[in-house]
């Protein structure tokens, strides 16, 4: 029965999680740039792509002057995403399954690497959700959605890394909830916050273009 709920995951399974995922993430994009903005009937003071990219830049790399808190959620975001970045692209098992979709691939981090991003990762994650469950403000903002998102971004970290240690279950039962676990990460992204995986960049960039059409450095 193991076998077979493998061999699923690893074939109709993940078929099926990326079809949705692609179809499903392109509908919610195509449709949040055909929302665009409307045309202004003022005259442009400066450039709507110098203004779009600074603030795409700015807001991703340059952390801004920001209170402990804000500070400790930005630095632990991007230990997190970081993170997995590191174990999704440079880990040589992932690397092997990527090659065979995309026809190339690239060297691999060495394994001690890839626990250590793993590692920083999860605590990451584990430290923004201590910090929502006890920040007042935070804890009142939280809906069910985040909770559910934080938890399907969570679980293909951790068992991607009980997996390599081989911690809990046999490999074969590892395996398959990591596989499983991805697939609900990406049947759920396009439907929920996961989302902002793409529509962050667009976000900034409209911000920045309103920003830059009218002259205003921000």
């Amino acid at each position: 029965m193991d076998q077979e709920l493998l061999l699923w995951v690893r074939g109709a399974g993940l078929q099926i999680a990326t079809a949705v995922f692609v179809l499903g993430m392109s509908y919610r994009m195509l449709h949040l740039l055909m929302l665009g903005r409307k045309k202004s009937l003022a005259a442009a003071r400066g450039s709507e792509w110098a203004g779009g990219l600074r603030t795409m830049w700015r807001r991703s790399f340059v952390l801004p002057e920001l209170s402990p808190r804000g500070r400790f959620t930005v630095v632990s975001g991007y230990l997190f995403h970081i993170g997995f970045f590191v174990t999704f692209f440079f880990l040589s098992q992932h690397i092997a399954l990527l090659r065979a979709v995309l026809g190339f691939g690239w060297p691999a981090l060495p394994r001690g690497v890839i626990d250590i991003a793993a590692v920083l990762s999860l605590a990451a994650m584990i430290a923004l959700l201590a910090h929502r469950l006890v920040d007042p403000v935070k804890r009142l903002l939280s809906d069910f959605q985040d909770y559910l998102t934080w938890t399907l971004s969570f679980l293909p970290l951790l068992t991607g890394f009980m997996l390599l240690r081989e911690i809990g279950f046999e490999y074969v039962t590892l395996l398959t909830l990591h596989i499983a676990s991805v697939e609900l990460l990406l049947v759920a992204a396009p439907f929920t916050k996961l989302a902002h995986m793409f529509s962050t960049f667009i976000a900034r960039w409209y911000s920045g273009a309103a920003n830059g059409f009218k002259g205003i450095d921000a």
